[in-house]
This record gives C-alpha cells, sequence and structure tokens, in this order.
C-alpha cells in the first residue's frame, strides 16, 4: 500500500504516519526528517533549504523532489510507503503523477490553527541526537535536557509563534488546494484530529483500514 499523509504542520501526521508504517510494514518517507538531517550535516542541500524553512516558507521543489525520488529508489520501499510532507504543492503533486509515482490512499488530518501554533510552539528537539519532545505531552525529566543522551534542549527556529502562524499562512494557500485535487481522484479520506494521541491514531488506523478495503 502507498499513502501520503497531508495536514498543517502540527497536525500529528508524522507520528501517526510512523505508527501506521509499523503496524503494515511501509516506510516512512518524511521529507521534514530528510530536510533538517541534511541541515544537521550541513550539506549544500541542507545550506540551500535553511534559509527556507527558517522563514516558514517551503523548500523549492526541486530540492524536495530530488530527495524523494533517490529515497524511492531504496530497497525499503518496495512493499509500499507513506510519503509524509511530501507532495505539498500542486506541482509536486503532479510531478509525481507524471513520473509515476504511485499513491492509493491520501490521509488528512484537519486540526484547528490556534491548536495547532499551541502544539507547535511547545515542541522541543535535542542539540546533540535530534531527539523529540514537547513541553505539555512529551516533556524530559527536567524540562532542559534529552532523556536520551543528556543534550541541550532548543526550540526550532520555524516553531516559534511569528513563524508558525506564517507556515500555516502558507499551508492553507500552497498545500491545502491537494485535497481538491485528490479529491477528485477517489484517492482523499479526511479525518479530525483528536486532543488525545491514541484516540486519533484509532481514527487513522480505521481510515486506513477502509480505504485499503476498497483496493
Amino acid at each position: 500500500m502507498k499513502l501520503i499523509f497531508l495536514g498543517p504542520p502540527g497536525a500529528g501526521k508524522g507520528t501517526q504516519a510512523e505508527r501506521i508504517a509499523a503496524r503494515y510494514g511501509l516506510a516512512h518517507i518524511s521529507t521534514g526528517d530528510m530536510l533538517r538531517a541534511e541541515l544537521r550535516a550541513g550539506t549544500p542541500l541542507g545550506q540551500q533549504a535553511q534559509g527556507y524553512m527558517n522563514r516558514g516558507e517551503l523548500v523549492p521543489d526541486d530540492i524536495v523532489v530530488e530527495l524523494v525520488r533517490v529515497r524511492l529508489g531504496e530497497e525499503d520501499c518496495q512493499n509500499g510507503y507513506i510519503l509524509d510532507g511530501f507532495p505539498r504543492t500542486l506541482t509536486q503533486a503532479q510531478i509525481m503523477d507524471e513520473t509515476s509515482i504511485d499513491v492509493d490512499v491520501v490521509l488528512n488530518i484537519e486540526v484547528a490553527d490556534e491548536k495547532l501554533v499551541e502544539r507547535l510552539s511547545g515542541r522541543r528537539e535535542c542539540k546533540s541526537c535530534g531527539a523529540a519532545y514537547h513541553v505539555l505531552y512529551h516533556p524530559t525529566h527536567d524540562g532542559k535536557t534529552c532523556d536520551e543522551c543528556g543534550g541541550e534542549l532548543v526550540t526550532r527556529s520555524d516553531d516559534v509563534p511569528e513563524v508558525i502562524r506564517k507556515r500555516l499562512v502558507v499551508y492553507h494557500r500552497q498545500t491545502e488546494p491537494l485535497k481538491e485535487y485528490y479529491r477528485k481522484q477517489g484517492k482523499l479520506t479526511t479525518v479530525q484530529g483528536q486532543e488525545e494521541l491514541a484516540e486519533t491514531t484509532r481514527i487513522v488506523l480505521s481510515a486506513v483500514a477502509e480505504a485499503e478495503a476498497k483496493l
């Protein structure tokens, strides 16, 4: 099975994609994670992307498409995958169709904007190992250092409220039109993200199982 997970920043699509990928034995492909790895490694690609991410803007299509193209060629993608954070624009979706990148189901997770600002501004990341935390939903033992390696916790530059709101404006303008694009193809399924992570997972699992039964 080949899926796309859509949703605004902070909707929880990354967490849900991880859980669904583990349940179905699929490769979880997160363009956000791949880009952040490039940033930490200081590669030329990462340096190109950094300015866009810091301003809350979308990374250009040519950079993201190249990342995805290379990743889909790896062995673990042959039995299916979840694309998390790609496509983000109609242009990217059209490139996917033109290059025969197959998709069976597009799962869209909806959450209100103000709830997303609250969620994202509370995120913290380990400066050393990249482990992710949240001041409310997944805090560390002391709120300052990583439980995994003891590294310093930092707030990502794109997780401050003013940048988050800009990211949401960009999402509504450039990414939300994908819902209609995939609805017309008969591939879109929409669920409401819940306050409790486990409840969202239950709803997502049910939606994926229902979509799979129709394939």
